[in-house]
């Protein structure tokens, strides 16, 4: 039985004696982690913090195609150790993931190891303790764990993307337990990536991507722009992930000490996605490995990409394509790269709260398919 039959059919009675994290255990409704037990007054205070009216549906979730209502919503933020104060961020990033352009459907039952990546920018990432700084995509805040694990609770509880009989991911991920961060927009040199894409800096967004999981990227040596950036298109430059060889969008993210010297120089975030842009790809010889094998990655690329065998293919169709954030600690020069899902996916970008959308760019409803 789901945790949404069990709602609609009561609370499920236990005895005095009942352990709780095993009796959850055993229905099937964890991550594989031991979960907090929901209580009335928990889950009421998450509801409350959503606006009240617990049945209301926010969404429906694939590939079950459940219903996503404030109630189990609420449940399943509890279970991840989530407060309620994150409630915004967990309904924004979940009707980012649940927006048809997202096609949430293909990311759940892949065989890719693609995850939801939610990307909050803004004064709420401040108001509820996101870290962006040191280990921001590791482990040891509560916001950024819990979210991402409700996230993922809900994928699996509500949308039913359990493995394997619909999440057909051939290896998995560690992302696939939370993957959920936000910029590091107090110390960074550039404008945050929310105001990029027309948003007041004084708003609050998500941005959800389908992406691996990051990729380290070192670089101790160079001081100038094109040094820095160079070793970034190295690592973008493979054909071994989705983003070479079927397009689409990925993310780079810059270490503080990366963003900081090549801001120095007077670089502009557009100069740092149009040089990626112009300088990471291969050759098309080498994506379509001479047609040793067939024309089958041939026609993903897009249509008016060259095919001749030293044409250059970039990883992505357009700068636009490279979702850029600065994040991280002080110390270290490092910067990591995060390979998109391919052309299946469009990253989904959206206020945190229904106020916002007013004053956001012109996007249906204040949500920009990226």
């Amino acid at each position: 039985m789901s945790i949404t039959e069990a709602i609609s059919r009561g609370a499920i009675p236990v005895g005095d004696e009942t352990d709780l994290v095993e009796a959850y255990f055993e229905r099937g409704w964890t991550d594989g982690l031991p979960v907090v037990p929901p209580t009335p007054e928990k889950i009421q205070a998450v509801v409350e913090a959503l606006g009240g009216e617990p049945g209301f549906v926010e969404c429906k979730v694939a590939p079950r195609w459940g219903l996503l209502t404030r109630e189990v919503m609420a449940i399943n933020m509890v279970m991840a150790g989530c407060k309620p104060a994150y409630a915004p961020v967990v309904r924004a990033a979940m009707l980012a993931l649940t927006d048809q352009a997202f096609n949430l459907n293909g990311v759940q039952a892949t065989t890719h190891m693609a995850a939801p990546l939610v990307i909050v920018n803004g004064p709420i990432a401040r108001e509820i303790g996101m870290n962006g700084g040191p280990n921001a995509f590791g482990p040891g805040n509560r916001a950024n764990a819990t979210i991402g694990r409700a996230i993922r609770l809900i994928l699996l509880n509500v949308g039913g993307a359990f493995p394997p009989d619909l999440d057909k991911c051939t290896l998995g991920n560690p992302a696939k337990y939370t993957y959920a961060v936000c910029e590091n927009e107090a110390q960074s040199p550039f404008a945050p990536y929310h105001v990029e894409h027309g948003y007041r800096a004084e708003d609050s967004t998500v941005l959800a991507i389908a992406a691996e999981a990051p990729h380290s990227v070192t670089d101790h040596q160079c001081n100038d722009p094109e040094g820095i950036l160079d070793t970034m298109c190295s690592a973008m430059s493979t054909i071994a992930s989705n983003s070479a060889v079927l397009s689409g969008h990925c993310m780079v993210v810059l270490g503080l000490e990366h963003a900081r010297t090549i801001a120095q120089h007077g670089w502009t975030r557009s100069d740092i996605r149009h040089y990626l842009w112009m300088h990471s790809g291969n050759r098309f010889d080498a994506i379509s490995r001479g047609h040793r094998y067939g024309q089958v990655y041939n026609r993903n690329l897009p249509k008016w990409y060259k095919r001749n065998p030293d044409s250059r293919i970039p990883i992505v169709p357009s700068p636009d394509n490279i979702h850029l954030f600065v994040i991280g600690g002080d110390a270290g020069r490092f910067s990591a790269f995060i390979p998109g899902w391919g052309h299946m996916n469009t990253p989904v970008l959206r206020p945190v709260d229904a106020g916002v959308e007013a004053q956001g760019p012109e996007c249906a409803g204040g949500v920009c398919a990226i």
